[in-house]
C-alpha cells in the first residue's frame, strides 16, 4: 500500500491537498510537507467558483470556522467592466438560466429585445444583488433560493479570500489533525535506478522518504519539470498575458461597502482585477509584456486602485501560462501552478488545485502503480485545463475593445481551431451544451452564453423559429426577472453587515 505522501511546497497549493488527504484517509496515509521560509508564495487575494464549498464541506468546516481567519467575503460572480465598450459592464453570475416553453431564457431575450445593455437585468436576479451590495444569506443563515424554486439554480456563490491567510489556516488545521510539517530547504531530489523518487535531502532534516511525491512547487516545477524534464506546453500563441503587478490595499470597508464580486476591468494593455476582502482590496494589473513593461504596469495599477497611497509595496510577478503534458509522471504528481496555469481571468487557479486533489483521490494508487489510474489523472487534469484555455481566449475574441494596440492584436491572434470552428457557429445560434467544448471544464454552457452576449458578440439575428412561437409566457418571465430582482434585494442584509456579524 502507499503509506506515505511527501508534498514538495506549502502555500494554498500545498496545504489544500495536505489537509484533503488527510481527511480522506486519515492515520493510514502519512502526510508530509516539506516548504521553506525562504521560498516566497504568490499568495495575493483569491477569487473561487461555488464548488469551492465542496472542498470546506469535505474538511468538515462551516463558514464561520474558517472566513474570519482569511479575510473572506462572498462572490456573487464576475463584474466585466469596459470589455466591451468604455463605461460599460456586464456580470457572469453564478446563476443559471432559466428556461420558457423549454428554451433558453437567452434565446427569448434575443428574439424580443436584443439590446445588450438589458440583458443581465432581464435574465438574472443576481446582478441587482452584486449592485446593491448584498450578502447572499439572510441574517439567520438562510441561502438565497433555499427552500424555494430557486433551488435549482446553480450554488448562488463562492468567496474571495486572502491566499496566504488561507495557506497559514490550513497549515495549523492539518499540523492539529496529524500532517507532518517540515520547514527546511530541499537540498536533492533522490531517485532510483527507474528514475523514482526514493527521497528529499533538506537542509537540517537529512532525508525524507516517501511512497508518492506532490510537486506544489509552484511555476518552478522542481520535481515534474526540473527533476524529471517533463514537457511544458505554452499558451503562449493564444494567451499572451505573462505578467501580474499585485497590491494590498486598505480601505475602509465598513464605509465602503464590500461588492459580492470580483470586477475584472479592460486595461490597455491586459486587465485589472479587484477583489474585496474583508478588511482590504486586492488588485492587480494582468498583462502581457509584449505591449507593456512592469513600471508602467506598476504606473497604471497604482492611478487606478491607490493613488494616494506610494508606500504600498507592489508584488511583480511573472507567470508561466500553459500546463505539462503530463502532471503525473512515475511517482510524481504536480498539483496547482506546478501542473499548469490559464492566467487569472474567471479565477480558476484555485478550481485547477481542487479538482486535481479529487482526481488524484480518484485514482489514488497502490503499490502495484496500474499505469491507467496516472492515465486517468492526466486526461482528465489536460481536458480541464485545455478547456479553459478555450473558454478564456473567447474572451479576447469576442471582446468589443478595440481601442489599445493590445485589444487590436487580440482579434489577429491564433485562436484554437476547436474554438474558431464553435465561433463560427455562434454567430447563428447561442452556445449549448451541444456545441460548447466538450469535456467538463467547469465551465456550463449558460457561462459561454453570457459572456459570449455581454462581450457584444451574440448572434446578428435570434433563431427564426421563435418568430412562430407564442411568446406570452416568454414576455412575463423577462418582466418577473427584474421584479423578483428588487424583492431579493430588499430582504438581504448588506454584505458588509453580514461579514460583520460573521467574524464578530
Amino acid at each position: 500500500m502507499i503509506r506515505d505522501v511527501v508534498i514538495v511546497g506549502g502555500g494554498t497549493a500545498g496545504w489544500m491537498t495536505a489537509t484533503y488527504l488527510n481527511r480522506t484517509f486519515g492515520d493510514r496515509v502519512t502526510v508530509t510537507v516539506v516548504e521553506s521560509d525562504r521560498v516566497p508564495t504568490i499568495g495575493v487575494g483569491e477569487a473561487t467558483f461555488s464548488t469551492i464549498r465542496h472542498f470546506f464541506d469535505h474538511l468538515g468546516l462551516a463558514e464561520r470556522d474558517w472566513m474570519p481567519h482569511c479575510s473572506a467575503s462572498y462572490k456573487l460572480g464576475i463584474r466585466y467592466q469596459d470589455w466591451r465598450a468604455v463605461g460599460e459592464h456586464f456580470y457572469h453570475p453564478f446563476e443559471r438560466l432559466p428556461e420558457v416553453d423549454g428554451v433558453d431564457l437567452a434565446d427569448w431575450w434575443l428574439a424580443l429585445d436584443g439590446d445588450v445593455r438589458n440583458f443581465g437585468d432581464q435574465c438574472f436576479v443576481i446582478p441587482e444583488l452584486c449592485e446593491q451590495q448584498r450578502a447572499p444569506r439572510s441574517m439567520d443563515g438562510i441561502l438565497l433560493g433555499e427552500n424555494t424554486e430557486d433551488q435549482r439554480a446553480q450554488f448562488p456563490y463562492a468567496y474571495h479570500f486572502d491566499a496566504a491567510l488561507l495557506a497559514g489556516f490550513l497549515t495549523t488545521l492539518g499540523k492539529e489533525r496529524g500532517v507532518r510539517h517540515v520547514l527546511d530547504d530541499v537540498v536533492s531530489v533522490e531517485q532510483d535506478d527507474r528514475g523514482w523518487i526514493t527521497h528529499l535531502v533538506t537542509s537540517a532534516h537529512g532525508e525524507v522518504r516517501g511512497d508518492l511525491f506532490v510537486d506544489c512547487t509552484g511555476f518552478r516545477g522542481l520535481l515534474i519539470n526540473k527533476t524529471f524534464g517533463e514537457r511544458f506546453m505554452s499558451f503562449a500563441d493564444v494567451l499572451p498575458n505573462n505578467r501580474a503587478v499585485a497590491l494590498r490595499v486598505p480601505q475602509d470597508m465598513a464605509n465602503r461597502g464590500i461588492e459580492p464580486y470580483t470586477t475584472a476591468t479592460a486595461a490597455p494593455a491586459g486587465w485589472i482585477w479587484t477583489i474585496p476582502l474583508y478588511g482590504r482590496i486586492g488588485t492587480g494589473y494582468v498583462y502581457s509584456d509584449e505591449f507593456c513593461d512592469p513600471e508602467e504596469a506598476e504606473a497604471t495599477l497604482r492611478s487606478f486602485a491607490a493613488p494616494d497611497q506610494p508606500e504600498l509595496e507592489a508584488n511583480h510577478i511573472r507567470m508561466r501560462i500553459g500546463r505539462n503534458e503530463r502532471s503525473w509522471v512515475r511517482n510524481c504528481v504536480a498539483i496547482g501552478l506546478a501542473s499548469g496555469f490559464v492566467e487569472p481571468l474567471e479565477s480558476t487557479g484555485i478550481f485547477f488545485i481542487q479538482h486535481a486533489i479529487e482526481q488524484l483521490v480518484r485514482n489514488f494508487p497502490d503499490q502495484r502503480w496500474d499505469p491507467a489510474l496516472a492515465d486517468t489523472y492526466n486526461t482528465r487534469v489536460a481536458e480541464v485545463i485545455d478547456g479553459v484555455r478555450e473558454f478564456l481566449v473567447m474572451h479576447y475574441v469576442a471582446a468589443a475593445r478595440n481601442d489599445t494596440p493590445y485589444w487590436k492584436a487580440t482579434k489577429t491572434r491564433a485562436v484554437p481551431e476547436a474554438l474558431a470552428e464553435r465561433m463560427r457557429l455562434w454567430e447563428t445560434v447561442l452556445p449549448d451544451e451541444r456545441n460548447i467544448y466538450p469535456h467538463f471544464h467547469g465551465f456550463e454552457s449558460y457561462s459561454w452564453r453570457v459572456v459570449l452576449i455581454g462581450l457584444g458578440a451574440q448572434p446578428h439575428r435570434p433563431r427564426p423559429a421563435l418568430a412562430l412561437a407564442d411568446t406570452t409566457a416568454a414576455r412575463a418571465a423577462l418582466a418577473d426577472v427584474p421584479r423578483r430582482a428588487r424583492r431579493l434585494a430588499a430582504g438581504l442584509p448588506g454584505c458588509h453587515n453580514y461579514l460583520a456579524a460573521v467574524n464578530s
